[in-house]
């Protein structure tokens, strides 16, 4: 298990490019299944969950070429299906939970799939229900292996249907749209989940021949085609990563430019750091984030403090709720942050106390930060990165704090995050991957 000690204190300056986008690549890297035809892709992560998606399509049979740094052609024109019924599969599937969108292309294109209960973040309940719920209505039957922990799908042939989504599930509207797209008929999907990671998918499916209506809207239209065809796709930059950089660059940044944001489609990311207090100042496709001496947070229009709250796009992702947390912590005034989507997610704010942070943890939903305005900084301490998005906010916490600090379970950053010890060490970072 590797672990990472931070020497705080040091003040980053420069230009940082963030990566290709994690939750868009793990829907279209699935999507490569809807064609026996190439499908290239560009701007694909260099991070652990993705990479390891890539890895279970090839172990299914597809073949992947890598043209160069995160470009990659997919090729799905012999599939094992076989394999996808061995332990070995189930095993690699159960421990990544973006396998589960592996079932609307296998359904709709073979008929069959299996997965077993997907793996993630430990983050509180993550119910799959939505995705079969959707599949039961295109007419697919599945069945729960509870010895093997597996879910079995099947159909010999998917028809369109009219469903309204229980809740805007990203990667279970990701999943009923690839199902539908080769359905007899056509598919009509309310309250779908309409973040910039499912437009995307919509676009690349749109280009390979499917037909898609309504993208970026909660109700999309999907007549089903007989075949897909190949095409060519660039991911996005990671909008979970650009928000990451912003706070980095507000708690301790002397100038920090972000470059190629993909500013188009942050939606109210920017609009909520400059709620804290903090300078978001465009620049064309970049950002650019100056010294902050001090930041203030605002009021309500009617004076109450501050609340930050996640809800499904164009509202707040909860990916970035961690790092908004942390950077509170040196604002000058207070915030209610109130995580509505998982319970276990604010379970971290117990390192950042130790670390001499205000905080009030109210329930497993909410927690009130009193600021310190940079008059009291936080203190160096031993952590464990419980998940990627509470690992990066315990990385920006330690690189603020005075003295020393040690992160372990590192791994879960890694989940998301590309080298990103080396790219914050080129802004000034004083981080030392370890290997236990």
């Amino acid at each position: 298990m590797s672990s990472f000690k931070i020497e705080g204190g040091h003040s980053l300056s420069g230009e940082i490019t963030p990566q290709g986008a994690k939750n868009e690549a793990l829907q279209v890297l699935c999507a490569t299944l809807l064609t026996d035809e190439p499908v290239r892709i560009q701007n694909i992560p260099n991070i652990a969950d993705v990479n390891n998606q890539i890895q279970l399509l090839r172990n299914i049979g597809v073949r992947v070429t890598q043209h160069g740094k995160g470009d990659f052609t997919f090729q799905a024109d012999n599939v094992d299906l076989q394999y996808l019924q061995s332990d070995e599969f189930l095993s690699l599937s159960a421990k990544l939970r973006g396998s589960i969108m592996l079932v609307g292309p296998l359904l709709t294109r073979y008929g069959r799939a299996m997965v077993s209960k997907p793996g993630g973040d430990k983050i509180g309940r993550r119910r799959v229900d939505t995705h079969f719920l959707g599949m039961e209505s295109l007419g697919a039957k599945f069945r729960y292996d509870a010895d093997r922990e597996l879910f079995d799908i099947t159909a010999q042939r998917l028809n369109g249907a009219y469903m309204l989504l229980d809740e805007a599930s990203v990667t279970g509207t990701a999943n009923i749209i690839m199902a539908a797209v080769l359905a007899n008929g056509t598919t009509t999907i309310y309250n779908a989940a309409c973040e910039p990671y499912v437009q995307q998918l919509c676009r690349l499916l749109n280009r390979m021949g499917a037909r898609i209506e309504g993208i970026a809207s909660n109700l999309l239209t999907i007549q089903g085609v007989e075949h897909l065809h190949g095409a060519e796709h660039r991911i996005l930059p990671d909008m979970i990563e650009v928000g990451s950089f912003i706070g980095m660059a507000a708690m301790c940044g002397d100038g920090i430019l972000i470059r190629n944001v993909g500013f188009d489609d942050l939606g109210i990311i920017p609009y909520t750091f400059r709620r804290l207090g903090i300078q978001v100042v465009r620049q064309g496709d970049d950002i650019y984030v100056p010294h902050h001496d001090h930041y203030v947070i605002e009021s309500f229009i009617d004076g109450s403090f501050m609340t930050f709250s996640d809800a499904p796009w164009p509202g707040l992702t909860p990916d970035l709720l961690s790092v908004l947390l942390v950077v509170a912590t040196q604002a000058k005034g207070s915030v209610l942050i109130h995580q509505k989507m998982f319970e276990s997610r604010l379970f971290f704010v117990d390192k950042l106390i130790d670390m001499g942070a205000q905080i009030i943890l109210c329930d497993p939903h909410r927690a009130v930060v009193v600021g310190h305005d940079h008059q009291l900084r936080l203190r160096g301490g031993r952590m464990t990165s419980p998940d990627i998005r509470a690992g990066i906010a315990l990385l920006i916490a330690a690189m603020s704090a005075e003295g020393t600090s040690t992160i372990s379970n590192i791994q879960q950053i890694d989940r998301g995050y590309e080298d990103i010890e080396q790219r914050l060490n080129a802004l000034g970072a004083h981080i030392t991957r370890i290997e236990d």
